[in-house]
């Protein structure tokens, strides 16, 4: 219907629903805050976690990396924490983006996650407005 809106560029890196087994701890008190992943990418990863973390906190992760036997070791910060009470959120979960990864891990990810189809959105994504603008004023 709006075939005339520019795409969304807000994304920086595409999701992949990828439920793995990981470790993420707190490099503060090195406690465990979450081992199981929601979706990756090759920025960041969304986490499903009870733990009480707050947005900004560094974190350390581990995780074999989709269909390798190749492990991937990252240093991480929260950018998001999901409460889950959102209709459509996932339960309560942290998003994390990577800040240090050595190259060997990065191309490891980047490679394993190219084979892997991209989650699907749970809520619609922005409408680009000043876009939108530019489109109707070449009109």
């Amino acid at each position: 219907m709006f075939d005339f809106l520019p795409p969304d560029r807000e994304r920086v890196a595409f999701r992949h629903a990828v439920h793995l087994d990981c470790q993420v701890v707190r490099e503060s008190d090195f406690r465990l805050v979450g081992s199981r992943s929601i979706d990756l990418s090759a920025t960041g990863m969304l986490v499903a976690s009870d733990a009480d973390v707050r947005i900004g906190d560094s974190v350390i992760v581990s995780f074999r990396a989709p269909r390798s036997d190749r492990y991937v070791d990252a240093e991480a910060f929260v950018s998001r924490v999901v409460h889950g009470r959102r209709r459509g959120d996932v339960p309560r979960s942290i998003g994390l983006e990577f800040t240090r990864i050595d190259r060997a891990s990065f191309n490891t990810l980047k490679s394993a996650l190219r084979k892997l189809p991209p989650a699907r959105a749970r809520r619609p994504s922005r409408l680009d407005y000043a876009g939108m603008a530019r489109v109707v004023a070449m009109l």
